[in-house]
């Protein structure tokens, strides 16, 4: 369907981007948030594979306090939250289109936004529960560190940060690995089955520092996300699945922990 020119907007006429400025720009959008990350997972791991601590007695604070004094630690927090969200604010930019719907490419139209958010729901029935038997399976063959996912000192803002902390790790991530990636990765030529694989390796990568069975578990997610997203071309059902599921380990861990010290207590 086309869409008539808004009045006194000329059309785009700007030729294509070459497929060295996209791979370039690929490249950069990576290296400010989620490449960036893989690199530093897999430093990670190497080094907890080499300490002399058993990486089953280590420890992984998903959202760690930043200072002992309760103002500065939120200032810190919602400071890393905000800059953080900045490559979500550069792959709309890139893929911001002049007429509306301006990120229709993603899907993001306005429209059936409550059955969107279903299938979000049942996105974190199929991916939360496997998930959550994968690590405590992990945890058992002491195969993966221990998950903190809470981290922070008991404030009255602990939870609404955990919250926010839930929301910037959905956007960061789905935008730019579904909706970014797929939009570029397709302008150069791939096919849907190498797209769903390169950013579920992608996906995978940046939680190794976790160790192995957190990589499984992730690429299982990533191969799961990217044949949906591929089929219907929608993002909204990815943003809500990826917060429910973060939402709950963050804010539930501190019951969890309390309520089966045997499962899910950290290491003494």
């Amino acid at each position: 369907m086309t869409h008539p020119q808004a009045p006194g907007v000329l059309p785009d006429t700007s030729p294509a981007p070459s497929r060295a400025r996209l791979w370039w720009e690929i490249a950069i959008v990576l290296a400010l948030g989620l490449g960036q990350s893989a690199v530093y997972a897999i430093v990670q791991l190497a080094y907890r594979l080499t300490d002399t601590v058993p990486i089953a007695d280590q420890v992984a604070k998903l959202n760690p306090s930043r200072s002992d004094r309760e103002v500065f630690d939120l200032i810190y927090q919602v400071l890393a939250i905000g800059f953080s969200i900045v490559p979500v604010l550069l792959v709309c930019f890139l893929l911001w289109q002049s007429r509306r719907p301006h990120l229709e490419r993603l899907g993001l139209d306005g429209t059936g936004v409550a059955r969107d958010a279903g299938r979000g729901i049942l996105l974190v029935l199929a991916i939360g529960i496997p998930g959550l038997a994968l690590y405590l399976g992990g945890r058992a063959l002491g195969l993966t560190v221990a998950i903190d996912p809470a981290g922070l000192d008991t404030y009255w803002w602990t939870v609404p940060v955990l919250l926010l902390a839930a929301a910037r790790a959905a956007l960061q991530e789905e935008f730019i690995l579904l909706g970014y990636l797929f939009t570029r990765l397709r302008q150069l030529g791939w096919g849907p089955w190498p797209i769903i694989i390169a950013t579920s390796v992608l996906r995978a990568s940046y939680h190794l520092y976790q160790g192995y069975p957190a990589f499984i578990g992730n690429l299982a997610m990533g191969l799961l996300f990217g044949w949906l997203y591929q089929r219907t071309g929608r993002l909204m059902p990815f943003l809500v699945a990826h917060f429910l599921i973060d939402a709950t380990a963050f804010v539930g861990y501190p019951w969890a922990a309390a309520t089966w010290p045997d499962l899910f207590g950290l290491p003494g």
